[in-house]
């Protein structure tokens, strides 16, 4: 079993920061590849940023709503990914998901068999 635990949501300005981490446990942390997804109240979870493991070279890849504000990185020594948020707006309000794959970075949910519990981020106008 592997087992993820987000932190770092809270409430935030319109144009503010936040940094969220991902702290995982499990055997081969460095050759996963991670990801970040979000879920809106009556909206589908939707992929935000990704990074591949150790396995192959190193890519980051994102969703065009959030490309040149947030930053996806992965510390292999501590098993945490983080994702650095910046220029928030309202529109990212949503309930953050880290998730993991054996496998290579996919832009849908149903490829990450591991998940998080969520941490919510809320942007105010």
């Amino acid at each position: 079993q592997v087992q993820l635990v987000e932190s770092g949501g809270g409430l935030v300005q319109a144009g503010g920061s936040l940094r969220l981490s991902c702290a995982a446990s499990g055997r081969s942390f460095s050759s996963a590849a991670m990801a970040w997804f979000r879920q809106a109240p009556g909206k589908e979870r939707e992929f935000v940023a990704g990074i591949s493991g150790s396995w192959s070279a190193s890519s980051t890849y994102y969703a065009d709503s959030v490309k040149g504000r947030f930053t996806i990185s992965r510390d292999n020594v501590k098993n945490t990914v983080y994702l650095q948020m910046n220029s928030l707006k309202p529109e990212d309000t949503a309930l953050y998901y880290c998730a993991a794959s054996n496998f290579v970075v996919v832009f849908t949910a149903t490829g990450y068999p591991y998940w998080g519990q969520g941490t919510q981020v809320t942007v105010s106008s």
